[in-house]
């Protein structure tokens, strides 16, 4: 078969299963699959596929036909312009984090940065890669999410110093800036979700407990030991977190509180100042 005949039977088969995003998911897996890009595909669209091109592309089909996220089946996802390794055990990074990426890497110049909960390494990578930092460190619970960040950072040459423990528990030194993307998913809320998220993403990158709120108070109490005076840290939330966290920070003694907002208009990130002095590490 022909790439566009390809094409035209992936979309007509997700499309009818009810995936809505059936032309989107069949394109990346078939320009996956076929090493091929929107020219090259509006150029040699009536070429033949070779042979285990059309089968390793239909057993992809299959994949995604049992809810499997797409980043998964390819092992990869844009980040802040760059393609990061996924698989299986870390969380699949969300365009809504890039905001907060951002945000630390334009702020990055000369200062010590922490990325905590780290998962896939997308936030600590990107800053070491697109900032100028004078020292990136992350630090992750997972085992297996923190080898994938390690291989992300060697494949885009980004210096980062991995930590692995709970939270801060082998952390060393002190930071300008701790950035946080944790699990902030309410408990019961998990099984409502899409299946692509409830059944393939890691549950421990999701969870926040009960009210979601978990690592929000025990980040914003820790990190208290690691912030210098007048450090910044810097979190993503849930879009109806903005308040609870806000006032977790407030009362843990922390200043110039910022509830920051996506592009959708949704309440995203909250931003606060560390005023006073960090124990010696």
């Amino acid at each position: 078969m022909t790439y566009s005949e390809l094409m035209a039977d992936g979309v007509k088969l997700l499309t009818d299963a009810g995936f809505p995003e059936a032309r989107t998911d069949v394109r990346v897996l078939l320009f996956h699959v076929c090493n091929l890009d929107f020219m090259s595909f509006l150029r040699d669209g009536e070429m033949q596929a070779a042979t285990e091109q059309e089968e390793r592309f239909r057993e992809m089909l299959e994949r995604r036909m049992n809810h499997e996220p797409v980043q998964y089946i390819t092992g990869e996802q844009e980040f802040c312009g760059l393609s990061f390794c996924v698989q299986p055990g870390v969380l699949i990074p969300r365009p809504e984090t890039e905001l907060l990426a951002e945000a630390v890497f334009t702020d990055a110049k000369g200062k010590r940065v922490l990325d905590m909960c780290t998962g896939s390494g997308c936030i600590a990578v990107t800053v070491a890669k697109l900032g100028t930092p004078a020292f990136t460190a992350a630090s992750d619970y997972s085992a297996e999410a923190l080898c994938v960040a390690k291989k992300n950072a060697k494949r885009l040459d980004a210096d980062v110093t991995f930590f692995h423990g709970d939270l801060f528990e082998n952390v060393e030194g002190a930071y300008d800036i701790i950035v946080s993307n944790p699990p902030y998913i309410k408990s019961k809320v998990i099984e409502e979700l899409m299946p692509e998220v409830r059944n393939f993403e890691p549950r421990m990158a999701l969870d926040g407990t009960e009210d979601g709120l978990l690592f929000y108070r025990r980040i914003t109490e820790e990190a208290k030991r690691y912030l210098k005076p007048g450090g910044r840290l810097m979190f993503e939330i849930g879009h109806d977190q903005g308040e609870e966290v806000a006032g977790l920070l407030s009362t843990e003694g922390y200043g110039s509180v910022e509830v920051k907002k996506d592009y959708a208009g949704l309440d995203r990130m909250v931003f606060a100042v560390w005023p006073g002095d960090n124990k010696e590490i």
